[in-house]
């Protein structure tokens, strides 16, 4: 099966655990070791710099919220555009990294295009693969709008795109369902 780095997986109805229900999970690695990813549209209660004032002693400029990238305990991992603090390449203009000095400097100069995360989505040597070949997840391509837009409602919307068959512009999918 071909690599899904870089692209989003939505979970389709059929997958059956509720860690992922309603989820929306960006590729971060993919190979035949296995794979990590980071879900898109769980946001945590807690501010990145609340988070930052309890583990590190230094500054956090970062008020957007933290997220729940999946149920694997890991380090602080973040998304982020800025090419100079890359440990890997996710997308053009999207890159990834867990190194403490890197996200440091990111904590210190925040973005609009970064997001920190606890926890990551990982699978074990073809496990992916076979929740695919039972229609567990769905495939879309991945695009900077959609990995940082913060709409609680991104899941919906990649549903009724993928449903549709690419025939509907998802930024004509109202936010608010009734105003349809």
């Amino acid at each position: 099966m071909a690599s899904t780095q870089g692209k989003l997986l939505i979970a389709s109805p059929r997958l059956a655990d509720p860690n992922f229900a309603h989820t929306v999970v960006l590729m971060i690695q993919h190979s035949e070791q296995g794979a990590l990813g980071l879900v898109l549209n769980r946001p945590l209660q807690t501010t990145v710099r609340e988070a930052c004032q309890a583990s590190l002693s230094d500054p956090c400029e970062v008020e957007d919220f933290l997220h729940q990238g999946g149920p694997c305990q890991g380090p602080l991992m973040v998304l982020h555009g800025n090419e100079l603090s890359k440990d890997s390449d996710v997308l053009p203009g999207i890159y990834f990294t867990t190194e403490r000095g890197k996200i440091e400097s990111l904590l210190r100069h925040p973005s609009s295009h970064a997001r920190y995360f606890v926890g990551y989505s990982g699978w074990g040597p073809g496990q992916l693969e076979a929740e695919m070949e039972v229609e567990s997840w769905l495939i879309v391509p991945a695009e900077s709008s959609l990995v940082f837009e913060s709409k609680s409602n991104v899941w919906s919307k990649l549903m009724a795109l993928r449903m549709m068959d690419g025939q509907v512009d998802i930024s004509s999918i109202p936010d608010d369902p009734s105003m349809n």
